[in-house]
């Protein structure tokens, strides 16, 4: 088997430093970068490996801060300088009325939006309750029968058969919704 033979070339002179140490009085290669302060940490000191040791044993990022600002940075940065909200806290009472509830699994037993405590608790429905109300239908059914009343619930309430009406383009979003966790529960 013939051997190859790979010559390198070693430049016996050493290579000049792309920079000297920023540390006053040294000659050595600044081969290693430290943040010049917490206002700017983009812009660098360039260091030896000695000074670089040096100055970050004695660089602290807090220094000058009273004990409410380092905790508030130190939160700040928990949600990566993100707003935030406790939960609940962005949509009042009068907002969350207007939450779209498809399958009337919030309205109150009666109609009464005001509960009585002595009127009996019901559980709230399932969405695959809920979906066979909306469908008008009872277990077991085939999915042809399922396919034949969605075609009959979409031609009854589709919004072109109403004028474009925006009640009817809810109810048709209901029933495809429906259609869907029907399908899913039963035909899968």
């Amino acid at each position: 088997m013939p051997r190859i033979r790979i010559e390198t070339s070693v430049d016996p002179s050493p290579q000049p430093h792309l920079r000297a140490c920023d540390h006053p009085g040294c000659l050595a290669a600044g081969d290693y970068r430290a943040p010049r302060s917490r206002a700017s940490l983009d812009l660098y000191f360039w260091f030896c490996l000695d000074h670089v040791r040096e100055y970050n044993a004695a660089w602290n990022y807090y220094a000058g801060m009273s004990e409410a600002e380092i905790e508030a940075e130190i939160r700040n940065d928990t949600t990566w300088q993100r707003p935030t909200w406790p939960f609940g806290s962005r949509y009042s009472a009068a907002q969350a009325q207007h939450i779209r509830d498809a399958f009337g699994l919030f309205d109150e037993p009666g109609g009464s939006a005001e509960r009585r405590d002595d009127a009996p608790k019901k559980r709230p429905l399932t969405a695959q309750e809920a979906a066979l109300h909306i469908f008008e239908i009872e277990p077991p059914f085939t999915l042809v029968r399922l396919k034949a009343r969605y075609k009959e619930l979409v031609k009854a309430h589709h919004p072109d058969a109403h004028g474009g009406d925006k009640a009817a383009e809810e109810k048709l979003k209901v029933i495809n919704q429906a259609y869907a966790t029907l399908k899913a529960s039963y035909f899968s």
